[in-house]
């Protein structure tokens, strides 16, 4: 008796702590949707009559990876999800779980089918933070359908999620919300009395809101709580007055999304290098800038640009090596913020300069046969002969010396400047790298 009131007990106050909590919760959490149409974006995914949507609906959840960029709804849809399926939904975060946990889940998920035949929807909050050999222990649980897995992550799941697990579930790619979205979320922040700040009057919300979208970039997360918080440090009584500097003083970040370990770092040195190699100057300045300006390694980029000098340049254009070195120098010197001009100077420069990767080409070739070819021994009149063993040898025997050899022959009409001899191992004779 004692331990039925015992448990009664602890239900009643796990009750009213969870309704404390989400009374409580940030305003991105409280907002969350709970149908099809409060979820606003990624329509080309779960818009109606998309495949995806179709299977949620249908209950016939398959495996799922959602990626995407901070913000762009993937946890929201998983809770989505978890509203709208008659399957048990179970949610661990990859940051504070581990094999225990999973094996905990994995128990349940059979019981649960055993006695209810009700399957098990396992949604991981960032994934791509699970070893892996958690996710190789997950691996036979999918593959056998003791669970349906929903993955959440921001990273390349072709990096950073086995391979076996990808094969078995479905890649959502999820963007940005666009601004016209981000807005609708705000808006319906502002008019929800129950779950969002319908009961506070805001004047300025309207310039407010458009100043927000900018600088969240995408993410409704940042936004909601950009929000929440200007509302609240302006708030006098029941009403509120927005301006930009109360929002700027509420975001305090930046609205730069970069990740210097992560794929939008190759992303923006790739688009750095298209455009110098498409030869736009002002792309180019701004790829530099969003790199620079988010914190990137201002050595990363000069070492980056002393390569392409080379690479995508080359000899069309000397000098351009000479300043892309000349530049990782002087950022070595001077370092940020100062050295952004010197950047900027070398990226116009290569920009505007003329292309050939003749060069690339040609050191392509020159690799492809050092590694499938036999290493022939270098020929004998190319050979030094320091000592006499060597002469008697014939090391540099028949060697001719083209200082010699031109002196020999500027009296003679026949006479050539280049001295013809071969310097290629035997079976590369006569081998072009360059045209």
């Amino acid at each position: 008796m004692k331990q039925v009131k015992s448990t009664l007990n602890r239900d009643l106050f796990d009750g009213v702590l969870e309704k404390r909590l989400r009374a409580e919760a940030p305003l991105a959490d409280r907002l969350r949707p709970g149908t099809w149409e409060e979820f606003f974006g990624q329509e080309e995914i779960i818009g109606l009559g998309k495949p995806l949507r179709q299977l949620i609906e249908r209950d016939e959840v398959p495996s799922l990876i959602l990626w995407g960029p901070p913000g762009s709804g993937k946890t929201t849809l998983a809770r989505l999800i978890a509203n709208l399926t008659k399957s048990a939904f179970v949610q661990l975060s990859a940051v504070s779980s581990g094999l225990d946990d999973l094996r905990r889940v994995v128990a349940e998920a059979v019981e649960r089918r055993k006695l209810y035949n009700t399957r098990t929807i396992l949604f991981i909050d960032e994934i791509h933070r699970w070893s892996k050999t958690q996710q190789d222990a997950l691996l036979p649980q999918v593959e056998r359908g003791i669970v349906t897995l929903i993955g959440a992550t921001t990273e390349n799941p072709s990096f950073e999620v086995i391979s076996a697990l990808l094969s078995r579930s479905r890649v959502v790619v999820l963007k940005s919300l666009n601004p016209s979205y981000l807005k609708k979320i705000l808006q319906r922040a502002l008019q929800d009395k129950d779950k969002g700040l319908g009961n506070i009057k805001v004047e300025g919300a309207e310039r407010a809101l458009e100043h927000i979208v900018v600088m969240a970039n995408g993410d409704a997360r940042v936004a909601l709580n950009t929000l929440e918080l200007a509302v609240k440090s302006a708030r006098q009584g029941d009403s509120a007055k927005l301006d930009e500097n109360v929002i700027k003083q509420s975001l305090q970040r930046t609205h730069l999304v970069y990740d210097k370990a992560g794929e939008e770092h190759y992303n923006l040195i790739s688009a750095l290098h298209k455009s110098l190699r498409g030869s736009d100057d002002n792309a180019a300045l701004y790829w530099l800038g969003r790199m620079l300006e988010a914190g990137e390694d201002p050595l990363y980029v000069a070492r980056r640009l002393v390569r392409f000098a080379a690479e995508d340049v080359g000899l069309a254009d000397p000098q351009a090596l000479v300043q892309a070195t000349a530049a990782f120098q002087a950022t070595h010197q001077l370092g940020m913020p100062e050295c952004n001009v010197v950047l900027a100077q070398v990226v116009v420069y290569l920009a505007r300069a003329p292309k050939s990767n003749a060069l690339y080409v040609a050191y392509g070739k020159v690799q492809e046969d050092v590694q499938k070819t036999i290493n022939e021994g270098v020929p004998l009149h190319l050979r030094n002969a320091p000592t006499k063993l060597m002469k008697d040898l014939n090391y540099g025997a028949g060697y001719k010396y083209p200082p010699a050899e031109a002196q020999r022959r500027a009296g003679n009409p026949d006479y050539k400047s280049k001295v013809e001899q071969d310097y290629l191992p035997p079976s590369l004779k006569g081998k072009k790298y360059l045209t």
